[in-house]
């Protein structure tokens, strides 16, 4: 009999779409694969409170691992930036997929940039890496804590209820929201989050079958630099709660990774660079730069 794989995913309009995404990929990798969906409400779906106050890295994710290892699904697909850099013992990344646009997005009142925002503009975001580079390109403006999907975010820095909201672009790609964006940041203003824009498939280990199937939809290029970055976040603690940002891009074999980290009111910041085969080595050595610099005194040993 043939193989039904059931991909266990939130039940969100983004995650729903990645969804789609992922299971076109894998039909155009193998033709006839039988696929199912299995729709999984995870901590941070439930949760009201900020996000850095219930657990962070993880509380998207954790649930969908759960899933797995109980084989009520047997593939899940995940925003990486929400995965934690350990992961759940006997599951692996069987895949990355090819990143999309890893950058951020402003989306206003009026379509205005953050230079045209008013002194004083009130920008929803729940991200300390989004609210730190903020402060340094426009310290009047002030971060505020915002909850909802992409959808909702919007509605309310249209509504006035915010001035703006920073998003993901490849969040706005995905749902084909692109006409809401007043600005894109470029990452030297911006840095990403670690994963940010890229899929990650996760499998468990001794699922021969759908590590062959997924196998089929591995980017090189994106699992290098995702690796690089995930390397970093690793070094400084996996679950840093600090706001940490990492982009790494791969150019003829070699790789090229951007990181900042804030703390004490600065913001540290180093590159690095190497053989994409050596991505995790790339990843520790930006992350003993920023540490010398004098981040470490912010990170759990």
């Amino acid at each position: 009999m043939s193989r039904t794989y059931v991909i266990g995913a939130r039940g969100s309009r983004l995650s729903l779409r990645q969804v789609e995404l992922l299971s076109e990929a894998l039909r155009a990798s193998m033709s006839g694969v039988e696929l199912r969906l299995r729709e999984i409400r995870t901590e941070g779906d439930r949760a009201t409170a900020p996000l850095s106050q219930i657990g962070g890295l993880g509380v998207f994710t954790k649930a969908i691992e759960d899933a797995l290892l109980a084989r009520e699904v047997d593939i899940a697909v995940h925003s990486l930036k929400d995965l934690p850099t350990a992961l759940s013992p006997g599951l692996v990344l069987g895949a990355i997929m090819r990143r999309e646009d890893a950058r951020d997005a402003l989306v206003s009142r009026g379509g205005l940039t953050l230079a045209q925002l008013p002194a004083g503009a009130r920008i929803g975001t729940g991200s300390g890496r989004r609210a730190a580079q903020l402060a340094a390109l426009r310290p009047d403006v002030v971060p505020a804590e915002i909850r909802g999907n992409v959808d909702t975010r919007i509605k309310k820095a249209e509504s006035g209820e915010y001035d703006a909201t920073v998003l993901a672009m490849a969040g706005l790609t995905r749902l084909g929201l692109l006409a809401r964006v007043a600005q894109v940041f470029s990452v030297e203003e911006m840095l990403p989050a670690v994963g940010q824009a890229a899929l990650g498939i996760e499998v468990r280990a001794e699922d021969s079958e759908a590590l062959a199937l997924v196998g089929g939809i591995d980017h090189a290029e994106t699992r290098a630099a995702v690796e690089a970055e995930r390397a970093y976040l690793s070094r400084l603690g996996g679950g840093c709660q600090q706001p940490v940002g990492a982009y790494a891009t791969v150019e003829g074999g070699e790789l090229r990774l951007r990181v900042m980290i804030a703390g004490g009111g600065r913001i540290f910041r180093a590159e690095a660079r190497g053989a994409a085969r050596e991505a995790d080595a790339v990843g520790l050595a930006a992350a003993e730069d920023v540490l010398a610099q004098g981040a470490a005194r912010f990170v759990e040993s």
